[in-house]
C-alpha cells in the first residue's frame, strides 16, 4: 500500500486527485499509476486504469496471478476492468470517503481486503474539502 500512497501523493503534487494504485504479480510491482484525469484532461484515467495501462499488455493468465492495490475503493469503471481481466484480489486503502461496488466484486469471486488506512482517509478528506467540484466531477456527481 505504501507504493500506492506514493502514487497518490504524486498525483496531488501534480494538481490532480490523490488516488494511487499498483499492480503486483507474484510479489513484484509490475504497474504503477495515479489518477491523472486533471493532468491529462482524460475522461478515464483513474488510478487503477493508469496503473493497468502502465503495466502494459499482459496475458490473461498473468492478470489472474495479480493483486491490485488502490488507496480508494475502485469505482464502477475500474471494477469493471478488474473483473474483465479476472484480477482475483483487490487491497483497498479505505472506503469511507467513497465506496465502489465491492459487494458486486465479491459476488464475482474477487477477494477484497480493506485496510482502512488513516493516511488514505486523510488524503481524500483533505482533497474533498479543498476541491469538492473536482471530486464530484471525478465520480460523476452533478453539483
Amino acid at each position: 500500500m505504501e507504493a500506492a500512497l506514493e502514487e497518490a501523493r504524486k498525483g496531488l503534487a501534480e494538481g490532480g486527485i490523490p488516488i494511487g494504485s499498483v499492480l503486483v504479480r507474484d510479489g513484484e510491482i509490475i504497474g504503477r499509476g495515479h489518477n491523472r484525469r486533471v493532468q491529462n484532461k482524460s475522461a478515464i484515467l483513474h488510478a487503477e486504469m493508469d496503473c493497468l495501462e502502465n503495466a502494459g499488455r499482459l496475458k490473461a493468465a498473468d492478470y489472474q496471478r495479480c493483486v491490485i492495490y488502490s488507496t480508494l475503493s475502485p469505482c464502477d469503471m475500474c471494477t469493471g476492468t478488474i473483473l474483465l481481466y479476472k484480477i482475483p484480489q483487490v487491497v483497498i486503502g479505505e472506503n469511507e470517503t467513497f465506496k465502489g461496488p465491492e459487494s458486486y466484486s465479491e459476488s464475482r469471486g474477487v477477494r477484497i481486503t480493506n485496510l482502512q488506512n488513516e493516511e488514505c482517509k486523510n488524503l481524500m478528506r483533505g482533497f474533498i474539502r479543498a476541491r469538492p467540484e473536482l471530486w464530484n466531477e471525478d465520480i460523476g456527481v452533478t453539483s
